[in-house]
């Protein structure tokens, strides 16, 4: 349940800081919410598969630790990804 290479390549493209940006919290985030989003997919049509659910929470965890980071680090930059990943309302 891998991202697709061109799936991700866009995603860090649209979040990169700078041009040799793979890493930044921004496409660390847009990352996981692409996997989260494919997760929560697979797991409407397969209802009992428990080790992908362990994965999900490990995964929204992850998110949520990162999210935590860039508050502290820059809340401009928080309060841009959180608007166009759509995760607060």
């Amino acid at each position: 349940m891998a991202l697709v290479v061109e799936r991700k390549s866009k995603l860090i493209e649209d979040y990169r800081q700078h041009e040799k940006d793979t890493g930044s919290p921004e496409v660390q985030i847009a990352l996981l919410t692409e996997r989260i989003n494919q997760l929560t997919e697979h797991l409407k049509t397969h209802k009992k598969d428990q080790a992908s659910r362990r994965g999900l929470l490990k995964m929204v965890g992850q998110r949520s630790s990162l999210l935590k980071y860039l508050t502290r680090l820059d809340r401009d930059r928080y309060q841009k990804v959180i608007q166009r990943l759509g995760l607060r309302k």
